[in-house]
């Protein structure tokens, strides 16, 4: 069930977020949702990852255990 909300909201900070909304093909409504839910969603807070780290994930293979040996040399070369 929807519900409507009434926001005071700076008239810079509004348009600034129709711009971004309306970039990423999305509602302002639904955009604030979003965010809302994010907040208070209970599963965000105990496992809150960066989109960055989030699209990282899995990248790297540790199968190889030496891998702190590997950087090591790594470095080595780089800064020699």
């Amino acid at each position: 069930m929807n519900t409507k909300l009434t926001l005071n909201i700076d008239d810079n900070v509004i348009e600034e977020a129709k711009s971004y909304a309306k970039n990423n093909s999305i509602s302002l409504s639904k955009l604030i949702e979003n965010y809302l839910l994010s907040l208070t969603n209970k599963k965000s807070k105990t496992t809150k990852v960066s989109p960055l780290v989030e699209s990282l994930t899995g990248v790297v293979s540790l199968e190889n255990a030496d891998y702190k040996k590997e950087y090591s040399d790594y470095l080595s070369k780089k800064y020699s």
